[in-house]
């Protein structure tokens, strides 16, 4: 039972720390994602390009339909670039913001568990409600 408890407080511990290391900002989450799902980073060569790279909102992918094609952009205004991916990238970047979803909240479950575990002995077990215990 003990090497369980430990067990879980060195799992709490290594999760805490790699929040900690990726609380990036909500953006630089989202340009993560972008990258992995196999969006590109490209820099608007052409006045229309720029123009309807400054309409977009900056904190969510859009889908844009450009010269008869549809993309998803989702724009770097800071560094005058944009993350560009057909269909089938979008579609894996909501796999992957899923995935990542799922962590956070198993993530949040067990942070739970572990403060109710941690407080389970100052309530004394079974028997810290009025004894040594149910009799």
């Amino acid at each position: 039972m003990n090497s369980l408890v430990a067990a879980l407080k060195g799992f709490i511990v290594i999760a805490f720390l790699a929040l900690a290391a990726g609380c990036a900002s909500d953006f630089q989450e989202k340009e993560n994602l972008a990258v992995a799902a196999g969006f590109k980073a490209i820099t608007p060569t052409k006045p229309d390009q720029a123009a309807l790279l400054s309409t977009l909102p900056t904190d969510k992918v859009t889908q844009v339909t450009y010269n008869g094609k549809i993309y998803y952009v989702l724009p770097d205004v800071k560094n005058n670039q944009a993350f560009v991916g057909g269909p089938k990238q979008y579609q894996s970047y909501q796999q992957l913001r899923l995935a990542r979803q799922i962590s956070n909240e198993n993530l949040e479950a067990a942070e739970m568990n572990q403060a109710a575990a941690m407080n389970w002995g100052t309530w004394g077990g079974w028997g810290g409600l009025g004894g040594p215990g149910w009799y």
